[in-house]
């Protein structure tokens, strides 16, 4: 993981753990990783780890990724003939999640306050 950029802090970035199992480690896709949580932990401040495990299996490579922080929890799987398209793959479902799960939450909390409006104070 890299230095926080202009404007951000350590604190904006999550932990990024990346596992090469049985694989040798290649440094250009853990940069891709790095940065693309770097973007996810940006967008979603509330995230605070992230574990990606690469695997070779038997027709190309298995990436799996599992980002836990504030109440969420998001496991994501991909696979790919290539390991840089399988990491796309992964982090591309992984930020799918949390938009739905962020969006859910959101638009919940202004759906409730629709449903119920603030009653009016009579003044007389």
């Amino acid at each position: 993981m890299g230095y926080p950029q202009k404007g951000e802090s350590m604190a904006d970035r999550p932990t990024v753990v990346t596992n090469f199992k049985d694989i040798e480690q290649d440094e250009r896709v853990s940069e891709v990783i790095d940065k693309r949580c770097a973007q996810l932990g940006g967008e979603f401040n509330e995230l605070s780890r992230v574990e990606i495990t690469l695997a070779e299996d038997g027709n190309g490579y298995a990436v799996h990724a599992h980002v836990t922080g504030k109440n969420r929890h998001v496991g994501a799987q991909a696979d790919a003939s290539e390991l840089l398209p399988a990491v796309d793959r992964l982090l591309d479902k992984v930020e799918k999640q949390l938009r739905k799960l962020h969006d859910k939450r959101i638009f919940s909390q202004r759906r409730e306050a629709q449903r119920d409006p603030p009653k009016k104070k009579n003044t007389s």
